[in-house]
């Protein structure tokens, strides 16, 4: 692992009698990065998180936060961690300044202006005397991050912290997370938006089926399949079936609406087999792959078959 990790997660596993929720789950969190957490439904992300903020017992494996290991009797060292998961939980009459400084009494170093700095650094302190019966999801969201930021945390952890944003909203999320960033807070972000993710995400950990099947740089990830040729004929099925004894893998063929992705041939000889056989291109380009491709290859069935 590397020395200026924030979170060490090694070789965690999580039993529920015949259920293996996480059966084996290894990567770190460094200093100062956003690292993405990624993973379908039922994939076990839930679970690990749980584990990460010592609210579950891991079967087996270890939770190393700080340099200090965590579990659920041991978890002073989670005072210096900020979580948002999922969509918070209001108290509908109270106001937004009310939240924020009923949740800074149990922080004594936070002051009244640390409460007016997190309202403002989240874009809610012109609102800060609404109700949070009155707040839309997205306003529910900057509030949620706003209690996690309050204590001035090194590692804030966070689940869908768009939800319910417009893009507006989203594009300004993004811009206040790589700004924590570079201030030196450290993030895990786990979301389904994965052009979000792809954005704003030095590197990531997907995992399927409670294990993780690829970590690393996005750019690494992205570039790992190398760049595809992208081909539009008028019959595209049939352009899926004259290519398919040109590929040595299923995966490196697909079929995306009206294109199909094509690896490892040369151009001119895709074009060259196509015309061969009575079907011409409409347009033929390089077309590199995006995260979302990426995670869909690792945790499913090529798309590209349906």
């Amino acid at each position: 692992m590397d020395v200026n990790s924030v979170l060490q997660v090694q070789h965690l596993k999580k039993y529920y009698r015949n259920v293996r929720a996480v059966e084996d789950v290894s990567f770190e969190v460094r200093q100062g990065e956003i690292f993405g957490f990624l993973g379908p439904n039922g994939a076990g992300k839930t679970t690990t998180i749980g584990m990460i903020l010592g609210l579950i017992y891991p079967t087996a494996g270890q939770v190393t936060l700080l340099g200090e290991p965590v579990t659920p009797a041991h978890n002073k060292i989670l005072r210096r961690v900020g979580t948002l998961m999922g969509t918070p939980s209001l108290m509908q009459p109270i106001s937004i300044r009310q939240h924020v400084s009923m949740l800074a009494r149990l922080y004594p170093s936070v002051t009244p202006k640390r409460i007016e700095e997190v309202l403002e650094l989240v874009g809610l302190r012109a609102a800060a005397n609404r109700a949070a019966r009155k707040l839309s999801t997205g306003m529910k969201q900057r509030l949620g991050l706003a209690l996690a930021l309050l204590p001035s945390p090194e590692l804030l952890i966070l689940d869908e912290p768009t939800n319910g944003m417009d893009p507006a909203g989203m594009h300004e999320m993004r811009t206040l997370l790589r700004d924590l960033a570079a201030q030196g807070i450290t993030i895990m972000l786990s979301s389904h938006l994965l052009f979000e993710i792809e954005q704003i995400c030095q590197r990531v950990a997907i995992i399927r089926q409670g294990q993780v099947v690829a970590s690393g740089e996005v750019a690494s990830l992205l570039q790992a399949k190398g760049e595809a040729v992208r081909v539009r004929t008028a019959d595209p099925e049939r352009a899926l079936q004259l290519l398919n004894g040109l590929v040595s893998q299923a995966r490196d063929l697909g079929r995306v609406g009206e294109y199909v992705d094509v690896r490892g041939v040369p151009v001119e000889q895709l074009v060259e087999h196509l015309v061969h056989n009575g079907l011409t291109p409409t347009e033929v380009f390089p077309h590199r792959q995006d995260l979302e491709q990426v995670f869909l290859e690792l945790t499913q069935e090529p798309v590209a078959r349906r």
